[in-house]
């Protein structure tokens, strides 16, 4: 029996995930910061839960200790995260922080936990949970994507970086998610920018800036990301990220920037005459 141990299983992606995988006949390592509060994972067979808080280095080296302790394990998913949303000048310094720490650095001390272990076994298979947003940008999101931009290049790197030692790292990066969008979004308000905010909603409600799958559907990806035994990076998951992801490979980086500007009304900053 194959072991996956998942971060920020708690809902959404990571609860459907767990459950995936167990169905699949895996043992599951289910983590989230307060266990003692879950109530369906707690009763699947072949699912632990332990504690953990990605931001709590000290906690992550623990629970990782524990969990090896368990028997072995195969593939680690690092799907703990959340989206803070807004503009720059509304976001305290503590926010911003915040975003990376969780985004960013928490996959980083799981990821550095683990890979003694699995250099150890010469073998292993790290799953990131990135984002469209990872592999193009939308507005009033920019530190967001800026966790998920990191990511992308740091795994891009780090598959040369493991691949001696037969670890494997692949990210899937998922569009919209219904069942937790509201759960793992922060949002700042700022009236200057509600123009800009309502025609986003408006492209988000009518599915042409993004759609929203079920969580279940991401999970499917996942597991295809951890079976299918390919030397892929990133899998864009939800019809929006495959569909959008793939228009910005065929019109190039500047003309599908420019392709969302216009979208969104807005005037460029560079149509104006040379004074």
């Amino acid at each position: 029996m194959k072991t996956i141990f998942i971060t920020g299983a708690s809902a959404g992606l990571g609860k459907a995930t767990a459950k995936l995988f167990q169905s699949k006949g895996w043992k599951v390592i289910a983590t989230m910061r307060t266990p003692e509060k879950e109530t369906e994972l707690n009763l699947l067979e072949n699912v632990i839960l332990l504690p953990l808080d990605v931001t709590n280095i000290e906690q992550i080296e623990t629970t990782v200790k524990a969990a090896v302790a368990l028997g072995d394990i195969d593939v680690v998913f690092n799907n703990a995260g959340y989206g803070l949303i807004g503009p720059l000048e509304s976001y305290t310094e503590d926010e911003v922080r915040s975003q990376f720490e969780t985004n960013f650095f928490g996959v980083i001390w799981v990821t550095k936990a683990f890979i003694p272990y699995f250099k150890e076994r010469k073998s292993g298979l790290f799953i990131t949970t990135t984002s469209l947003c990872g592999l193009t940008t939308y507005p009033l999101s920019s530190i967001y994507n800026a966790s998920k931009w990191a990511l992308q290049g740091w795994s891009e790197s780090m598959s040369f970086d493991l691949a001696r030692f037969n670890i494997g790292i692949k990210n899937v990066a998922p569009g919209g998610i219904k069942s937790n969008y509201m759960n793992v979004m922060k949002v700042s308000e700022d009236k200057d920018y509600d123009p800009l905010m309502e025609r986003m909603t408006e492209g988000f409600t009518d599915g042409t800036l993004m759609e929203f799958s079920e969580s279940e559907v991401i999970a499917e990806v996942v597991y295809r990301a951890v079976t299918d035994e390919k030397d892929q990076l990133t899998y864009p998951a939800g019809n929006d990220a495959v569909r959008i992801y793939e228009k910005r490979l065929k019109d190039g980086p500047e003309a599908f920037r420019q392709g969302i500007t216009k979208y969104l009304n807005l005037e460029s900053p560079y149509n104006v005459a040379t004074l």
